[in-house]
This record gives structure tokens, sequence and C-alpha cells, in this order.
């Protein structure tokens, strides 16, 4: 399903933060229109988070679900290839787009925005936390690992469970993955689009590197 505020509220206890196991996949909405790179480009709700020259000549975009495997192991094995290889060396620019299949992953993703705000640097380094600890806090101690990952970074438990529940913050998560859903055809994690291009699934490194140096080439 759809995030909505009905779904997140059933899945929170009265304190905010008792996350449910078992809630359905996102339900997909209608036929996705044809993107463009600039549809693409755009943020919608939130502002991006990105590594690297805004005016790089070859940006990825990376739509991702905090709970998805296939995400924690592009981040924990073909991503930093790529910061090393392109991202340090100001070569292209990487953007990371939350899509939470479900409410444990929006919860993840709202935790990792409260703690970053605005420092996108901060913000790859608690999602690269929250991937690298993903069968900890999905599959068994959500609430004991998100209330800890946050006091790590400075948060009160407090300020996590208001995080957590923070309506906004939810709305724009729904907001921006509607908008994924339906205008950029996403509807699955990961989901990559090389400036414009999309590529699902696992992908090596080898393939980017083939690709971005075809881009940068061009």
């Amino acid at each position: 399903m759809i995030l909505t505020r009905r779904a997140f509220t059933a899945a929170l206890s009265l304190t905010g933060l008792g996350l449910l196991a078992g809630l359905s996949p996102l339900r997909l909405i209608g036929e996705a229109m044809a993107q463009t790179a600039a549809d693409i480009a755009k943020p919608v709700s939130l502002p991006d988070m990105a590594l690297g020259p805004a005016n790089a000549t070859v940006t990825i975009t990376e739509f991702a679900s905090m709970t998805c495997p296939h995400c924690a192991a592009f981040t924990e094995k073909v991503f930093p290839k790529i910061k090393s290889e392109y991202i340090d060396t100001n070569k292209i620019r990487f953007v990371f787009r939350e899509f939470p299949l479900d409410i444990k992953a929006a919860a993840g993703s709202m935790l990792a925005r409260c703690i970053a705000k605005d420092d996108s640097g901060k913000y790859f380094a608690v999602i690269d936390m929250l991937f690298r600890q993903q069968n900890e806090w999905v599959l068994k101690n959500t609430t004991e690992t998100l209330i800890r990952i946050g006091k790590q970074a400075g948060l009160s438990q407090q300020q996590v469970e208001d995080c957590l529940k923070d309506q906004a913050l939810l709305d724009k998560l729904a907001a921006d993955q509607k908008y994924a859903n339906e205008v950029l055809k996403v509807n699955s994690t990961p989901t990559f689009f090389l400036n414009g291009e999309m590529m699902k699934g696992d992908q090596t490194f080898e393939e980017f590197d083939k690709r971005i140096k075809s881009l940068l080439k061009s």
C-alpha cells in the first residue's frame, strides 16, 4: 500500500515506536507516464540528498527502500567503488531518493532525515549504518535499534519518538514515492537512473563503470 496517515498510525503503538513487522508491500498507483531526465532531476517534496558536484556531466539517481536487501548489498559492495572512483573525484553526482516498501522502511528513512537534517554527508553515513544493521532492526529489534542509532547520532529517545511520529515528514515521503511511481515508473528497488536512463535491480560496479565512462566521453 502507498504510505498513508491511517496506515502509519496503525503501525505505531501509543508511544509511537512499536512498529509492526508484517505490512503489505506498497500498492502501485495507476499507469506511469513517460519520464524525462528533467522529471528525474527535480526533487518533489523533500530536498535531495546528494554527493558530488551539482553541475556534474553524469548524475546517478537511486531509488531505494531501507528494508530492501538488494539495496543494502549495493550500498555495501558497489557504492563504495563508485564513490571512490567517480564521486570523490568530482566526476559524477549521486542522488539517493527514498522509496519505502513498507512502514519499517519509512521509519528508517524518517530517522535518517531527522539525524542528518540538511547534511548530505551525514545522511549517507546514517543510511549506510541502517543498511549494514538491516537484519537487526528490520527482522527483530526495530524499536531498540532505531533508538540506539538515534542516540549514537546525538538524538535523545524523545527526539527519536518525535521523529517517527512526524506526520509532515511522512506525508512528504509519501508524495515523493507517489511521484516516483506515477511519473518515473519506479515500481521496485533498487531502481537507478543514469542521466535519465533506467536501470533496475542488482547491478555490478563493472556495469556502472562501463555506462559512466560512456556518458563521460559523450
